[in-house]
């Protein structure tokens, strides 16, 4: 359900003007900031993570609570001063002035095991690979949590059933390294400018290592299916696979996974691609 938007106070600092080219669409709306940070379940021992914090408002409710640390990646250098000098005398908070892309990659100096951001919406695919890793790489060390406010149509992939119009090959990936839920809609009028799409707090909870449906030792194989079914989302299993994998080993592995030929990629669940994956690996070696 879409919320009612509350407008935040004004913080007294000049605005500058939002960018389209970085995504700029800076959250203004009180009640879904509160239901943001209830999400995150942030206690004392938390490192929080905010990426693209533009003028603030939830990273005034970040340092609110209790956590340990707080580390904020902007891109734009024009909002950095303001963030500064709004939040730099509270020696949990630290600043870094960069690409969020770039420094996933990079260890970070607090070490944050939680991310709680508005993440810009003309990167979110990247971001989130960065943020969760790979089937094949699951990211290291892990999230323990991430409540990410990003586009509607994003979030409905993420968190997409079998059988539905929205579930991919995002789908598969997420689900196989997260529990994913949406929180809730966000209409655009909650924000500063408003986009011309709705938008959507995901929630994602990995799974710990030894938790996860799949072993390291089916993982590029279990990627590789994935990758090759969704090049073809509308052409039956027998179709799509059965172009890269010998069809008779295929047939076997999908009789021993119950997994019918017939559909399409999408009909699918996550468990039934990893029980693919295991039917398939011994009967060859990969393509």
């Amino acid at each position: 359900m879409a919320l009612k938007c509350t407008t935040a106070a004004a913080t007294g600092l000049p605005m500058p003007r939002p960018r389209k080219r970085l995504g700029q669409h800076w959250l203004r709306d009180q009640g879904v900031l509160r239901r943001i940070m209830a999400a995150a379940q942030v206690g004392p021992e938390d490192r929080l993570l905010e990426i693209g914090p533009g003028r603030g408002a939830l990273t005034d409710h970040l340092l609110a609570t209790p956590a340990a640390a707080v580390v904020a990646v902007e891109l734009d250098r024009q909002l950095v001063a303001g963030l500064q000098q709004r939040f730099g005398a509270d020696e949990r908070f630290s600043l870094v002035q960069g690409d969020a892309l770039e420094l996933l990659h990079q260890p970070m100096a607090c070490n944050p095991n939680k991310v709680v951001a508005n993440i810009p919406y003309n990167i979110t695919g990247p971001l989130l690979q960065g943020l969760m890793g790979s089937v094949a790489q699951p990211r290291q060390p892990q999230f323990q949590r991430l409540v990410l406010l990003m586009q509607k149509e994003v979030a409905d992939r993420v968190t997409a059933l079998p059988g539905s119009p929205a579930c991919g090959a995002l789908s598969v990936r997420m689900q196989l390294l997260a529990a994913a839920r949406t929180l809730c809609l966000v209409p655009p009028a909650c924000f500063s400018p408003a986009p011309e799409v709705t938008s959507a707090v995901v929630v994602l909870t990995p799974h710990p290592p030894h938790q996860r449906r799949y072993g390291p030792e089916q993982a590029s194989l279990l990627e590789q299916l994935l990758r090759v079914a969704y090049t073809g989302r509308r052409k039956m299993l027998r179709n799509t696979l059965g172009g890269v994998w010998p069809l008779a080993s295929l047939k076997q592995a999908a009789r021993q996974a119950a997994v019918d030929l017939g559909q399409r990629p999408q009909d699918l669940d996550p468990d039934q691609w990893v029980a693919l994956s295991q039917a398939l690996a011994p009967s060859l070696p990969l393509p």
